[in-house]
């Protein structure tokens, strides 16, 4: 063990998820809880947090995580950002939750048109789900057609439609009309075209493959030129789903990063540093479909988090972020797998360095790298075992010299663990 970094306790947190247990299914449900598959072995990990500021978050036992999960992504700039905060604030004395919305919505909406180069509209929700099952009504209603496509390995919120057919609730009949489609593979793509002529709706898809459980892959060279002449040609409504990669990779979206446009983008994670928000935004052909929607929800307006995003889209212009983030990613992971390295682990590093995604190569059973995971957990560092991790713009060069000395220290427990790495 360590003395630099000792190994935490985590005894009140296990405590808390006993009562949770009593009262909230699964203690934590859904991608946050033990259930997942996240977090392996489920007993180095803290159930939940007392307190957030920057780049950390610390345990209900007081110990202090440098965070690189970022809420799963909302957390962009860093937690409790003073100027979003402080423009959340100045909203919530005029009014949050309105009968006739408040005109910030306008503002909101005027900057997200100005800043994502597909944006004529903009169609406003809470989760990420809301936006991409918006943007597949959006795109049926303008179609008139039924089926849709994905790609594999793709994840598009919760929604039945968007769902697998062997997930709990899900019937065959939610899923009857979707597609599923190889990553990568135009000409597959142009087969179930042909073979589908005049039902597709729409292709949804995530910008690059990023996956849990797969190394990360950005699309071959020409392969969404290929997908957007195609979509043009058949009448199919092209959705991007930027609820993960948005603003990350380019202020204006992740299709503008690649080199084509969407008919449709989705956007949540770093819209608005935490504050709830999800919007959908498209071209001006799609404007009438959208607007004919019987879709809504209690809070969809409220004004609060319209504020936090204009605060938060203004600042991630003015620090640039796609670049700090390209930037110090790289160093980051350029630190982790040097380190590995020394110790005898192959660890690759997938995905753009923004949102990377990690994986040690010298074990297919990936227990290895649960242990190597759960190794720096335990010393201060959150991560997760299967799913991308997130730069936000609070994190410092102290910051990331502390990860990778952590990491290092993680590699050092781990070879001790398994002698038979030599």
């Amino acid at each position: 063990m360590s003395k630099k970094y000792p190994l935490y306790k985590t005894t009140k947190s296990d405590e808390y998820f006993e009562r949770a247990a009593k009262v909230i299914p699964a203690g934590v449900y859904g991608h946050l809880g033990p259930a997942e598959g996240q977090f392996i072995p489920v007993n180095r990990w803290p159930r939940f947090s007392e307190k957030a500021k920057g780049s950390y978050f610390w345990d209900v036992d007081g110990n202090q995580y440098i965070d690189y999960m970022c809420a799963y992504g909302p957390n962009v700039l860093g937690y409790c950002d003073e100027d979003v905060d402080a423009a959340a604030i100045e909203q919530i004395k005029k009014g949050n939750c309105v009968t006739s919305p408040d005109k910030i919505m306008i503002e909101c909406a005027e900057l997200l048109v100005d800043t994502v180069a597909t944006a004529d509209w903009a169609f406003f929700a809470k989760n990420g789900n809301d936006a991409t099952q918006g943007a597949i009504l959006t795109a049926r209603a303008h179609t008139r057609r039924k089926k849709l496509v994905f790609f594999n390995n793709f994840y598009h919120g919760v929604s039945p439609m968007v769902q697998k057919i062997d997930y709990p609730g899900v019937t065959p009949e939610d899923v009857a009309n979707n597609i599923y489609a190889r990553w990568d593979d135009i000409e597959g793509l142009k087969q179930i075209i042909a073979e589908n002529e005049n039902e597709i709706a729409a292709i949804i898809a995530q910008p690059y493959n990023h996956g849990n459980f797969i190394d990360n892959a950005f699309p071959v060279d020409g392969f969404w030129k290929e997908v957007r002449e195609l979509c043009t040609k058949h009448g199919i409504v092209l959705i991007v789903d930027d609820v993960r990669c948005g603003f990350r990779l380019d202020l204006a979206g992740s299709d503008h990063f690649f080199g084509f446009e969407a008919d449709i983008i989705c956007f949540c994670k770093a819209l608005a540093n935490g504050y709830n928000m999800s919007a959908f935004c498209g071209k001006e052909f799609l404007r009438n479909a959208a607007s004919s929607l019987s879709y809504t929800g209690s809070y969809w307006m409220s004004a609060v988090p319209f504020a936090a995003c204009i605060a938060c889209i203004n600042k991630l212009k003015a620090i640039n972020a796609p670049k700090l983030f390209d930037e110090m990613g790289r160093q980051l992971t350029d630190g982790f797998v040097a380190a590995g390295k020394e110790h005898g682990f192959d660890l690759r590093v997938t995905g753009a360095p923004a949102l990377f995604y990690l994986r040690i190569a010298n074990d297919d059973s990936l227990l290895l790298h649960q242990d190597w995971v759960a190794e720096c957990v335990n010393r201060g560092m959150f991560i997760t075992s299967h799913h991308n991790h997130f730069i936000n713009a609070s994190l410092t060069q102290e910051d990331i010299n502390r990860s990778i000395e952590i990491a290092e220290d993680a590699f050092k427990a781990v070879k001790k663990l398994h002698p038979e790495l030599g």
